[in-house]
């Protein structure tokens, strides 16, 4: 999967269309990613124990990876990662500015 955990993604399509944010966690045997800020559900989480109490939290649910794109920490624009070898070493690499990823 092309996109990882603490990479920074942009949005490319549905109810939050445009937003950035940082990827919390990566699931690659679905192909989904969980983004900060991005497709947040209500949850209601009843109380278990005694004395505790119970809420509604917002939490962020996964998206698919595809409708998500890294952005270049260089040139700061959402772009495809290119691969180069650096001796034995895999890289990625932006496609608009060649910064290091």
């Amino acid at each position: 999967m092309h996109i990882k955990k603490d990479d920074t993604v942009v949005v490319l399509s549905g109810k939050d269309k445009g937003k950035q944010g940082k990827v919390l966690a990566a699931d690659p045997k679905n192909g989904k990613v969980t983004v900060e800020g991005v497709n947040v559900a209500t949850c209601h989480v009843k109380a278990r124990k005694q004395g505790e109490e119970s809420a509604i939290i917002k939490r962020e649910t996964p998206i698919y990876a595809s409708k998500v794109m890294r952005v270049c920490p260089k040139c700061g624009k959402p772009t495809r990662e290119a691969y180069k070898l650096n001796g034995k070493d895999k890289v990625r690499v932006c496609k608009k500015c060649g910064a290091e990823i």
